[in-house]
């Protein structure tokens, strides 16, 4: 099984109805030179890329903005389309005075995945005391969390929020919250790497194409800043395909992936087995 484990749905049709709130979408994540996609067409994406699952990631800072960017509701819709291909992650404002209740919901009610949280844009480290109910509930109901991790192209990111050792008192204090530093946490990815190894309950994803063509920048990190048997001996069972579609097309960065030298078996875990385990659904 293939599963692209970060993508994002800002751009589909299913919830621009209208143009303002395109408009609102494109200009908050920052993708300000693409169209609406329609959600067929992502399926033949998909099919095309022969990528079996997507995970779509929203995002919600509605304290600041005045409404999520991707709201849970919207989300649930986006995942009825098409359940078989769809998985879909809540998003949750911490500063919200509902946020408890909404992320519960979100995984009671709405059936949604795990938790996406982006602490750049929320100017908040990972300690940060209005985290720690939102990191029980996940632990409580057995949900990951994807933290964005690094540099970000959205606006308002300062990336001194999402470095990936300031994530280490989180993996300490809830031992069994399974939880993923996006982009490899790039450019700290020799702290992404540390966090892999020390730690069981953190992984970390691909989608940190930020310079060249996603072939080109696979090989240079994989190969060239670190030893490509790092990845495949070391912490093998931890880095999960990711795309960061839009800004990146899956197949793209899926033959980006394809064309590093690896073993049969770290292959199939990296498209696929360890998003398995990091969502949950080995059963």
């Amino acid at each position: 099984m293939v599963i692209d484990i970060h993508s994002h749905p800002v751009l589909l049709d299913e919830i621009n109805g209208n143009m303002e709130d395109f408009e609102f979408r494109r200009k908050e994540f920052g993708v300000f030179k693409s169209g609406i996609t329609p959600l067929d067409f992502e399926l033949t994406l998909l099919k095309d890329a022969k990528i079996d699952k997507v995970v779509f990631l929203p995002e919600d800072y509605s304290t600041e903005i005045g409404r999520p960017i991707v709201s849970n509701d919207e989300m649930a819709q986006i995942v009825a389309k098409s359940p078989e291909h769809f998985i879909g992650f809540a998003g949750v404002d911490p500063r919200r005075e509902d946020a408890e209740e909404e992320l519960i919901r979100a995984f009671d009610e709405l059936k949604l995945a795990g938790l996406k949280l982006n602490l750049s844009r929320l100017h908040m480290y990972p300690d940060n005391d209005c985290l720690a109910p939102l990191y029980k509930i996940c632990q409580d109901k057995n949900k990951p969390i994807m933290f964005h991790a690094g540099y970000s192209w959205e606006p308002n990111t300062p990336a001194k929020f999402s470095e990936p050792i300031r994530f280490e008192d989180v993996a300490v204090e809830y031992p069994d919250l399974r939880f993923c530093l996006a982009h490899m946490g790039w450019p700290w990815w020799q702290e992404t790497i540390m966090m892999l190894m020390k730690y069981p309950n953190v992984y970390a994803d691909t989608s940190m194409v930020y310079m060249d063509s996603p072939k080109n920048y696979y090989e240079h990190l994989f190969s060239v800043n670190m030893n490509l048997n790092w990845l495949q001996n070391c912490f093998q069972d931890k880095v999960m395909f990711g795309s960061n579609t839009p800004r990146f097309r899956h197949v793209r960065s899926l033959a980006g992936i394809k064309n590093l030298p690896l073993r049969e078996d770290v292959m199939d875990a990296i498209l696929g087995g360890n998003a398995v385990r990091f969502l949950g659904m080995e059963d």
